[in-house]
């Protein structure tokens, strides 16, 4: 029987409910070290995580062995009950409805890589808002304003 063969690169884009500025630097390099981990038993092969106090970016080396959908919910939940299980906030956490998920090329990689390790100072110059409806728009993702995330400025 043949193997089957792939490279697919994904770069998922999530945020806390209400798009809180929630996430604590504090905590930042724990929550993505137990999110990796979630990838990585799931057979995926993180490339770059960076949790911003209000939304995640992460890019994955992804294999077909999981769909798209059930890969982010396991990353979601099991995120969630962590976080929630370590107290870090007043009452409890939860990632808002939805995501963003891209692919890009091999060629791309080194580019994204390196958006995603800089977010920290790409958002001093752009806001979060500006970030995602850009990304939609340069992969041409038809949307409806009413199921974006919410927007709080």
């Amino acid at each position: 029987m043949a193997n089957t063969f792939s490279k697919i690169y994904l770069h998922y884009v999530f945020t806390p409910k209400g798009r809180e500025y929630i996430i604590s630097e504090k905590y930042r390099e724990e929550l993505q070290k137990y999110i990796t981990g979630i990838v990585q038993n799931r057979n995926q092969k993180m490339l770059a995580i960076y949790c911003m106090p209000d939304h995640t970016h992460i890019l994955i080396g992804y294999k077909p062995s999981i769909s798209i959908p059930y890969l982010i919910r396991d990353i979601k939940t099991a995120s969630t009950i962590f976080m929630n299980d370590k107290k870090w906030f007043i009452g409890k956490f939860q990632w808002q409805e939805g995501y963003g998920c891209f692919s890009y090329s091999h060629s791309q990689l080194d580019d994204i890589i390196q958006y995603i390790n800089i977010q920290p100072e790409h958002h001093k110059r752009r806001k979060f808002k500006e970030e995602y409806l850009d990304i939609l728009h340069k992969f041409d993702v038809k949307y409806n304003d009413d199921y974006l995330f919410e927007w709080y400025d």
